[in-house]
């Protein structure tokens, strides 16, 4: 089966904090600017070409039946280092997919719900009613900050959103600043070191370049799990 069509639809509702293909003229003190490859922006971060997002337009695709079979979405909840008072940021939240689930594992916590479009911040809301999951809190986001108030996630995680932001550094102090101490990131993304994969290019990334980013914003991997038919299951933890 081809993968690269279910990630493109998938990557439709994460429209959460992510990038516009725009043209830069010039460098700037975090990032560099070079001329787009064809699904990339030409806005480059620690030596990775930021990657182009769709919108909200698909969103039906993130709903299929046959999404847990091809990423096992279940097993990535199970995997998840939440408690029942656990506070969550589902960061791209797109059609809430992860973000239902896992309020349903935290019904003394809560989830933030983070989004950009307005589309899909009214879908969120609409379908927190009709599930009756009053612990769901929808957020608009922006493009360097989730808008959360500080000293209060848990566990900030973000399901193949992190290759698409536009402004990285921004995003991860911003996140960092809104975790507890001790409070971490997890990280869906598709294998960039497995070639069978076939995921366009820039929609994978790799350990080690997740670890470059991540260490310069002042946190650690604390958690490699390569579980997951065809993503990696990160967890960074913010450093003391």
């Amino acid at each position: 089966m081809q993968l690269l069509r279910p990630l493109l639809f998938a990557l439709i509702c994460l429209s959460a904090i992510k990038v516009s293909a725009q043209s830069h003229p010039a460098n700037d003190s975090v990032y560099t600017y070079k001329t787009a490859s064809p699904d990339g922006t030409g806005k480059f971060y620690k030596g990775r070409e930021i990657a182009q997002v769709m919108g909200f337009e698909g969103a039906a695709w993130l709903e299929r039946n046959t999404r847990d079979k091809e990423e096992n979405t279940k097993l990535a909840i199970s995997k998840l280092p939440i408690t029942a008072n656990s506070v969550v940021a589902d960061i791209g939240a797109g059609t809430g997919y992860y973000t239902f689930p896992i309020a349903a594992k935290v019904p003394q916590g809560k989830v933030y719900a983070v989004e950009i479009q307005q589309s899909a911040i009214d879908y969120l809301e609409k379908r927190s009613k009709e599930l009756k999951l009053n612990n769901v809190i929808v957020v608009k986001g922006a493009e360097k900050s989730p808008n959360l108030p500080d000293n209060t996630v848990d566990l900030a995680m973000m399901v193949d959103v992190y290759h698409e932001l536009s402004y990285p550094h921004e995003m991860l102090q911003a996140i960092k600043r809104s975790l507890k101490p001790g409070g971490k990131i997890l990280l869906l993304e598709y294998r960039a070191e497995d070639p069978t994969i076939d995921i366009k290019e820039l929609h994978k990334t790799s350990i080690s370049q997740l670890n470059k980013e991540f260490k310069a914003n002042g946190f650690h991997l604390v958690t490699d799990g390569e579980f997951l038919p065809i993503q990696h299951f990160l967890i960074y933890q913010k450093d003391k």
